[in-house]
């Protein structure tokens, strides 16, 4: 069992009050996580910008191939990322440079690197969950 970061709920409230999300990983592939978790995020109010090298459109919006290829004009405020950990260092090394607010590593990926890295650039990273899991126990379900 990996361990996940220890923010409580309204650390992750806080977290989730930020509106735009950049999907690092984002699928095409209407069956996988990588398009059902932002495909909700955006039917909940959210801005998701999508990063995937392999796509020109996901979930209809343009796609960027990385994250330093996003343009300034638009505002990122928090990183999702549906990557292998051994990858997420280079995508943290790409949110700082873009100034985000905060990473959030989805379940099952964690990279200690990466995450000491962004927490000195005073980026919060939220690791081994899932941002629709987190956005459905806070608002959905507790009504």
């Amino acid at each position: 069992m990996m361990e996940r970061d220890g923010y409580s709920d309204e650390e992750i409230k806080s977290i989730l009050s930020l509106k735009n999300i950049a999907v690092v990983g984002i699928s095409r592939d209407a069956s996988k996580d990588a398009h059902i978790v932002p495909r909700y995020l955006m039917e909940n109010g959210y801005n998701i910008i999508p990063v995937n090298p392999f796509a020109d459109e996901v979930l209809g919006k343009k796609a960027y191939k990385s994250l330093l290829d996003v343009p300034d004009t638009v505002r990122i405020d928090v990183v999702d990322v549906f990557r292998p950990s051994e990858q997420v260092y280079q995508v943290v090394k790409e949110a700082i440079a873009k100034g985000v607010k905060a990473i959030w590593l989805q379940l099952g990926i964690y990279n200690k690197e990466a995450v000491e890295e962004a927490v000195k650039h005073d980026i919060k990273v939220v690791y081994n969950r899932c941002m629709m899991q987190e956005h459905k126990r806070l608002y959905i379900w507790k009504r």
